[in-house]
């Protein structure tokens, strides 16, 4: 044992000795009251140099199943954690209720360290395994905390600086632990105060996430704090009763515990009725309304959000939406991938974050970006889009920059103002970033260090306040590599990157064509889908993604024949490989009607030009009644050719074999 670590061990019994026949729970220093717990109760050595305990693999998968729901949301806070404090030598830790290390997020210069301090993977760091630490520490004593080098109970820890908060439930226990550890010498309060923020963050977004179904009243003493880690969220059933609360709402109530608020009815908090929040926040268009305490006659401001329901086969689409406090909530419909999203550009709303969306063409970039900006503070200035693959490269400059009067042949006489000027006090989003010219985009760095922009021609420049959104499919780290994309631009407009996922990889497809058929309906109308209908949709694999979607919805409705939309309302050439439902054919036997010829072989699906082929060759054998000698006339082959096609493309006339 290192002399050192003799030195703690003797400092450490000295201090707890002194302290003997004090009451632990009444020692004022939750260092000290580690401290007497860790040698009393434990009977842990503080010169102890054992590795740290680590669970089984399968034990720890255990462990992470169980708290799925809020290590999803974690995830996202500690990324944002984490690059807060990048740089700073810090790692994020989650653990669960008993101190086992769930996730773990590491800067790159205290890897080692971290490893060497058992900080990995199912390593056990509850107080009575490893002593006073932030983790372990934070758990008993319910409460955020600071372990700084020796306070560490621990001799081989007395390098660490530790700073970790309990995260609770809705029911006010403990299910997890946030912590940030890392090797600085000075004890850094802020750090705590970063953790205990997203802490907060986590709380809220688990309670939104676990009650999303249910009502939800959000609400502040001040209106601008509602959708902010400071808001009150209260869940309600139908009634009115009040289901559970968070922390903030509990301490804005002046109310100790989850006990004395859940089951009481919302009347006997505010002076406002179920049915008259409602109403009033609808009203309103979703914006907060004013309402006060019962208990003390404080003024607070309410939002009154209406459960998100499950798209039910049968159920009407319209009824199905339920509308959110923000344009970006509108976007996701409970996919996970989406939500993680919408999560963190709402933390960076309102702090100049570069923003760069990736993803596949049709996913929704532009869309997300206009929520984005909705969303925040410029909402009321403009929203300019520019796609750089668009615009030819002769012309994207003056686009973009604008131009005096006369600064080039076939100039308007007035000059012009460019997108950048356009956007001025808005959000200037950059579609397919990476197809801007490589000329441009040293000019279009210093535009967005300078803030200022100098229209083609020259002139004064002129002070520009933007907030840049950018887009893109392409492997921009790629186009680096190969010389045809800015590196210090690439990370100039990367302050976060968010991945839209592909609609074939979204879990939330059938509320999401409850939302587009809900937007492209007569406001009268209420349309209905087949569940048949939605399982197909669900195995389609949507190369244009949303864009693709809504087109084929739109389609659909506008031809349709009933509001109850059934697979026959498909075109064929989604029908590849569905078992249609038998029709009944009230017809004449010798002419089919066009949708009953759907029994395609799943086994050898058609693409879409055989789709197409047989789209028409069928519309041709129905017009002549299905007489094969007068079709194979018409198109000018011979019989046999025709019935090769008609056995290729999977044609058949139903109730009757095909006539001479």
């Amino acid at each position: 044992m290192s002399d050192c670590a003799v030195d703690h061990g003797r400092r450490v019994r000295s201090i707890v000795q002194s302290r003997v026949g004090a009451d632990t729970a009444g020692t004022s220093n939750q260092i000290t009251r580690s401290w007497i717990r860790c040698l009393h109760d434990y009977q842990l050595d503080p010169g102890k140099r054992d590795e740290p305990e680590v669970v089984a693999a399968g034990e720890l998968a255990e462990r992470r199943a169980r708290l799925a729901g809020v290590q999803a949301v974690a995830k996202v806070e500690m990324a944002n954690l984490y690059q807060q404090l990048a740089g700073s030598g810090y790692a994020i830790v989650l653990t669960d209720a008993e101190g086992v290390l769930l996730d773990y997020f590491g800067d790159p210069g205290f890897t080692h360290a971290a490893s060497h301090s058992g900080l990995m993977p199912g390593a056990v760091w509850s107080e009575r395994a490893q002593g006073t630490n932030g983790m372990g520490t934070c758990l008993v004593e319910r409460r955020p905390v600071t372990v700084h080098q020796d306070e560490h109970y621990l001799a081989r820890h007395i390098g660490l600086s530790c700073a970790g908060a309990p995260i609770f439930d809705h029911e006010g226990e403990i299910v997890a632990a946030l912590d940030a550890s890392g090797e600085s010498r000075l004890a850094q309060q802020h750090t705590l105060a970063l953790v205990t923020m997203s802490v907060q963050m986590i709380e809220n977004r688990v309670f939104l996430d676990r009650f999303r179904h249910d009502y939800i009243l959000r609400f502040h003493n001040r209106p601008e704090f509602i959708g902010t880690l400071s808001e009150g969220a209260l869940a309600l059933d139908p009634t009115g009763k009040v289901l559970a609360a968070t922390r903030c709402a509990l301490f804005q109530l002046g109310l100790a515990k989850p006990a004395e608020v859940v089951g009481r009815d919302i009347s006997e908090l505010f002076n406002s009725s179920f049915p008259g929040l409602v109403d009033s926040t609808v009203k309103k268009a979703f914006h907060a309304v004013p309402i006060f305490g019962i208990r003390t006659g404080a003024r607070f401001f309410g939002v009154m959000l209406p459960p998100v329901r499950a798209v039910m086969p049968h159920q009407p689409l319209r009824d199905a939406i339920a509308p959110t406090a923000a344009p970006l909530e509108r976007l996701h419909f409970g996919d996970a991938a989406m939500a993680r999203n919408v999560r963190t550009a709402s933390r960076v709303l309102e702090r100049n974050v570069a923003i760069m969306l990736l993803g596949e063409t049709g996913t929704g970039k532009e869309v997300f970006a206009q929520a984005l900006h909705q969303s925040g503070s410029r909402a009321g200035k403009p929203f300019v889009a520019i796609n750089c693959a668009a615009i030819p490269e002769t012309l994207i400059e003056s686009e973009l920059f604008g131009y005096r009067a006369g600064a080039f042949t076939g100039a308007s006489k007035d000059g012009q103002h460019g997108k950048l000027y356009q956007a001025n006090g808005g959000t200037l989003f950059l579609d397919e970033i990476g197809d801007m010219p490589y000329a441009l985009q040293a000019r279009l760095l210093r535009v967005l260090e300078e803030r200022t922009i100098v229209p083609l021609g020259g002139g004064t420049p002129v002070p520009l306040d933007i907030h840049v959104t950018s887009a893109t499919h392409c492997d921009l780290q790629q186009k680096i590599a190969e010389g045809t994309f800015r590196e210090d631009l690439f990370y100039r407009l990367q302050g976060i990157t968010l991945r839209l996922p592909p609609l074939r990889e979204r879990s939330d497809l059938r509320a999401l064509v409850a939302h587009i058929v809900a937007e492209e309906s007569d406001e009268d109308a209420v349309i209905t889908l087949d569940d048949t209908l939605l399982a197909a949709l669900e195995r389609q694999r949507w190369p244009g993604n949303l864009r693709q979607l809504r087109h084929l919805l739109r389609a659909m409705i506008a031809l349709r024949e009933a509001d109850h939309l059934t697979v026959h309302d498909l075109p064929p050439e989604y029908r590849t490989g569905i078992v249609v439902p038998e029709l009944e054919d009230d017809a004449d036997d010798d002419v089919a009607p066009a949708a009953a010829d759907t029994a395609l072989n799943p086994l050898n699906p058609l693409n879409p030009l055989e789709s197409a082929e047989r789209d028409a060759l069928l519309r041709e054998l129905q017009r002549h009644s299905w007489n094969i000698s007068t079709v194979a006339r018409q198109l000018g082959m011979s019989r046999n050719t025709l019935y090769r096609k008609v056995e290729r493309l999977h044609i058949r006339n139903p109730g009757k074999p095909l006539p001479c």
